[in-house]
């Protein structure tokens, strides 16, 4: 399908299940593909928190609330607060 819309009037029936099907499709991929990314960020904060409690059992100086703030914006690709 074009990236515009389609003059729906012009269609037929079959024509507009077809045009149903395919965005239906298309957001199934995108929605997949959002699945996915969450559970890449889900697994990346797991690895944050785990070296967060390994730093405290040795006495570390741990990472701030800005750390969090700032990897969270990578991770969504967002620019860092201070930077807007």
């Amino acid at each position: 399908m074009d990236e515009t819309f389609p003059d729906l009037g012009s269609l037929t029936d079959l024509e507009l299940k077809d045009v149903i099907r395919q965005l239906t499709e298309e957001e199934t991929e995108i929605s997949y593909r959002r699945r996915i990314l969450h559970g890449k960020i889900d697994i990346l904060r797991a690895e944050l928190v785990n070296r967060l409690r390994h730093k405290h059992d040795d006495g570390e100086v741990m990472i701030t609330g800005e750390d969090v703030q700032k990897l969270t914006d990578i991770l969504a690709h967002r620019q860092p607060q201070d930077a807007q």
